[in-house]
């Protein structure tokens, strides 16, 4: 894992060592319900990330004077959901365990299951920013319990309430929905309250997962399962915007790019840029 990765993204070059941020992919879209493809995006993104500035306006901060090391794509076997979880569990838990914050990169949602775990057994008072078009609370989904649709439930599971705060969801059963208003904050459509939940959390560990299918389809047609009625790209970067309010930023990740799905490479595109905004918000 700490073998310098050939293939990088853009000014992601630092040695393991030397780097505060560990950026990986992890190629796995086992449990996709609709249209797999998501264990493609770094292969994509990688060499797109080059069309980008390392400049950010938005942030006016510059990938060339952060230390991120590009660890490439988490080996992981074909069929055995529960090992490929273990496997990036196992990954994530020494990046943690040497003092490094992380950015992953999906594949499918349930990936961020264990990068999740790894981040709250350093940090037992972790919170989380969820941003996506879906739920992803059921207790199970075609009688497993391991899937991009019951991600959050079963972060849930070790972190219990209070502690995960959801924006942009526009999809789910009645079920979820009835379930959240228990259990999460979790704001359909919009995120009118995400100012009032960072003054909450602003100096608590905070964990951020970002699906890209929160963007509206006309915006990010190649993910998995488009979701009509979502956000513009601006008022994604509004709230990573607010995030540089946020103290305590541990982990972060992006997942659901499907490239394939969008010839143009604008997904690609969104997705690199998503990916650069994020990571100075880890370096700030």
């Amino acid at each position: 894992m700490k073998n310098k990765n050939i293939s990088t993204f853009i000014a992601c070059e630092a040695a393991y060592d030397e780097a505060d941020i560990v950026l990986f992919g992890i190629p796995f879209d086992g449990t996709t319900s609709f249209r797999p493809g998501t264990r493609f995006a770094m292969q994509a993104i990688r060499p797109d990330s080059y069309g980008l500035e390392t400049y950010s306006p938005y942030l006016q901060r510059d990938l060339e004077d952060t230390r991120v090391f590009d660890g490439g794509e988490v080996e992981l076997p074909f069929g055995n959901t529960e090992k490929a979880m273990q496997e990036i569990l196992d990954y994530t838990r020494q990046v943690v365990a040497d003092g490094k914050k992380f950015m992953m990169v999906g594949g499918e949602h349930l990936v961020s299951l264990p990068t999740i775990q790894a981040a709250y057994e350093k940090y037992p008072n972790l919170h989380v920013i969820h941003l996506d078009a879906h739920t992803d609370l059921r207790q199970e989904f075609l009688g497993e319990e391991l899937s991009h649709a019951t991600v959050i439930r079963r972060c849930h599971d070790f972190l219990g309430d209070g502690r995960i705060f959801q924006f942009g969801i526009r999809s789910g059963t009645k079920e979820e929905f009835d379930w959240a208003k228990e259990h999460t904050h979790l704001e359909p459509f919009t995120a009118t309250t995400l100012q009032e939940t960072i003054e909450k959390l602003r100096d608590v560990p905070v964990y951020i997962t970002i699906d890209l299918d929160v963007l509206d389809p006309s915006i990010f047609p190649g993910t998995g399962t488009p979701e009509p009625g979502g956000w513009t790209y601006r008022e994604l970067m509004e709230a990573i915007q607010s995030f540089q309010s946020l103290n305590h930023i541990v982990a972060a990740d992006v997942v659901e790019l499907s490239p394939q799905y969008d010839v143009s490479g604008g997904s690609t595109a969104v997705a690199c840029k998503t990916i650069r905004e994020m990571l100075l918000t880890l370096a700030k």
